[in-house]
């Protein structure tokens, strides 16, 4: 075989000795960015601000926030739903504008996703509930407020005044502090209650178990250590405001007796019905997942629905909202607002809960998440990212507009 060089060797092809003048555009040093802003900048998806809330936050409220009930099937269904769809593009359309609005009860969203309810929110980073809503607020998307919120409705909707402030309940066994939140709710200025009807008792958190959670984080040896590699979130946590359940400061007893008097195990369509006529703002319920329940609570005067297993934190193995959701869209036929949390991770994921049926979708984990990373700039940064996901996803769909994802643009393949 010959060696000889190759006489027919492109000119691009031949070595030899760099040019200074080259060299000089690639040798640009950046200074090294350091601080949240930098750290935030870095993380590109739902996925990255996980972990960089996993570096900052202590085990505890970091497996709060993370984990599920019992083996976590429920919430690994739930996220591996998502992962087996399948997007079917259109091609050749014009899809330079994207508009990401929709309206949901009434109202307009700029983007069709809101912040669901989180209890003890405060404990993930200290900025908490307030960071929250005001990046919904700021963001053009409803927030709301849970029950077990660790900051109040009157100090949320003050925080957020121009934001649109929705508040979670738990109908209590006491009818009474059920109807004091309610009327509190509305002279604060909330247009949409949201009652939680699939905690007849409290999912079996086994990661709490282990980690011997409790509200506040007590002192421990253990959370000691933990500590020193989380300087930041125990200083925040130490010179602030202690932690309690701000929406039920009101009341008597311990932290104990009032999650026990908030699951009630009695809680039939009768109580709904008592709620539709005390209740004259928007009616939505929460933790549907069955068809049969979807159309039974539309009949009780539900404004609109959501299809949720409580994030894969109640009964493990329970149904996929995002599998449930074309019989319920079927079923309903647009008599009610049909939402979807649950596994909800990109903005991709909540395209195609949209093409699948839903009107609307909401964001625990992926927010909390933005939440523990950065604070309130770490909420404006999930926001962010679900947002710039959605919008490629539908670019390349080919679709301008959310009213225009329709059931044809996703296939959900079986396993």
């Amino acid at each position: 075989m010959s060696t000889s060089p190759d006489p027919y060797l492109p000119p691009a092809l031949r070595r030899r000795v760099p040019k200074p003048a080259e060299l000089a555009p690639l040798m640009q040093f950046k200074k090294p960015a350091i601080g949240t802003a930098a750290r935030l900048r870095r993380a590109n998806t739902i996925g990255d601000l996980r972990t960089i809330a996993k570096r900052r936050t202590p085990k505890a409220p970091f497996d709060y926030t993370d984990g599920a009930a019992e083996a976590e099937i429920t919430l690994a269904r739930a996220r591996q739903a998502f992962l087996d769809l399948e997007f079917r593009p259109g091609i050749l359309r014009n899809v330079k504008d994207v508009d990401l609005r929709t309206d949901i009860l009434g109202k307009s969203a700029a983007l069709p996703f809101g912040i669901a309810p989180t209890g003890f929110t405060r404990m993930m980073q200290s900025e908490g509930e307030y960071a929250g809503s005001r990046a919904a607020a700021a963001a053009g998307i409803p927030y709301t407020l849970s029950t077990m919120g660790t900051a109040s409705i009157e100090d949320v909707t003050a925080a957020a005044p121009t934001g649109r402030n929705w508040f979670q309940l738990y109908l209590w066994t006491d009818r009474e502090r059920s109807l004091a939140l309610v009327d509190r709710a509305a002279k604060a200025g909330v247009d949409t209650m949201m009652v939680t009807v699939d905690t007849p008792v409290g999912g079996a958190r086994l990661r709490d178990v282990r980690n011997g959670m409790t509200i506040p984080p007590a002192l421990t040896l253990k959370t000691l250590l933990d500590a020193s590699y989380r300087p930041a979130w125990w200083f925040n946590f130490l010179t602030h405001e202690p932690l309690s359940f701000a929406n039920l400061s009101r009341y008597s007893g311990t932290v104990t007796e009032l999650i026990n008097s908030m699951f009630d195990p009695t809680l039939s369509f009768q109580d709904l019905d008592w709620l539709r006529s005390t209740w004259k703002g928007k009616l939505v319920v929460k933790g549907i997942q069955t068809v049969d329940d979807a159309k039974r609570v539309v009949d009780h005067g539900a404004d609109g629905i959501v299809l949720s297993n409580h994030g894969g934190r109640q009964l493990d193995r329970a149904p996929v909202p995002l599998h449930l959701l074309p019989d319920v869209a079927a079923a309903l036929k647009g008599r009610t607002a049909i939402m979807l949390d649950t596994g909800i991770m990109s903005g991709g994921d909540i395209v195609a809960a949209l093409a699948l049926g839903a009107d609307f979708t909401l964001v625990g984990r992926a927010y909390l998440y933005g939440l523990m990373a950065g604070g309130r700039a770490g909420v404006d940064r999930a926001i962010d990212i679900l947002r710039t996901e959605a919008a490629l996803t539908m670019r390349l769909l080919g679709v301008n507009k959310v009213a225009d994802l329709n059931p044809d643009h996703v296939r959900l393949l079986g396993r």
